[in-house]
């Protein structure tokens, strides 16, 4: 048992140094959960996975959308685990869009000067696994969201900047039924501080509370009371 705990101890001394971690989510669970063990961000995968089968348990109404789409590497997930509800695909689909740029910059947050332009609604959409449930909001948000009149009960807010995260979340937040979930990523990413900052703005201005995860990027999540 001693020689057992030792290797135990120097192996988890080892995963530390090499910045590695194993992962036991929901190991004691009989469930059969679905979840793509290639994904590069599990905490992340997981924790939509879970949110999806407790919306279904419930059988809570509304749609789903996500506001920063690219390449649609976690909006095709998002399709997958609620394929009866409409998606809307919200983004430019051209990278960041200047007015945000520039709020960035004024504000010392990031010269956003990351490119996103190499994606396409047809790449997204074929990526999607029922393509027929997504509703493309192609341009500037939030003006993209003009029209809409509809509730949600899942939305997933990755634009890595200030402004259009804080404008989805008043702009989301409203329209969520009673115990849907917003998720926020890239909150503790110091690469894109606008995300946190954001998040922190309006959980004082609306008094209100998340729940933060360990996901690769630090995502956050609010729920709505």
């Amino acid at each position: 048992m001693f020689l057992i705990k030792a290797f135990n101890y120097l192996f988890g001394k080892w995963l530390f140094t090499q910045n590695a971690h194993l992962n036991y989510s929901l190991k004691y669970s009989d469930r059969k959960r679905d979840i793509d063990i290639n994904y590069l961000d599990y905490i992340r995968l997981a924790t939509l996975e879970l949110a999806a089968y407790e919306i279904e348990k419930r059988n809570l109404s509304g749609n789903i959308a996500e506001v920063g789409v690219y390449k649609g590497k976690f909006a095709k997930y998002i399709n997958q685990y609620f394929p009866s509800k409409k998606l809307y695909l919200f983004d430019t689909f051209q990278g960041f869009d200047e007015k945000d740029i520039q709020t960035e910059k004024r504000l010392g947050l990031n010269d956003a000067n990351q490119d996103f332009s190499n994606t396409s609604v047809d790449l997204v959409l074929k990526n999607m696994p029922f393509p027929k449930q997504c509703i493309v909001k192609k341009g500037f948000f939030p003006e993209t969201t003009a029209g809409i009149e509809d509730s949600f009960v899942f939305v997933s807010l990755d634009t890595d900047l200030y402004e259009p995260i804080y404008q989805g979340l008043l702009y989301f937040y409203p329209r969520m039924v009673k115990g849907g979930y917003i998720f926020v990523h890239d909150v503790n990413n110091d690469s894109y501080k606008g995300a946190s900052k954001a998040v922190e703005k309006f959980s004082e201005e609306k008094d209100l509370s998340f729940l933060a995860i360990p996901d690769s990027c630090g995502s956050v999540v609010f729920i709505k009371n």
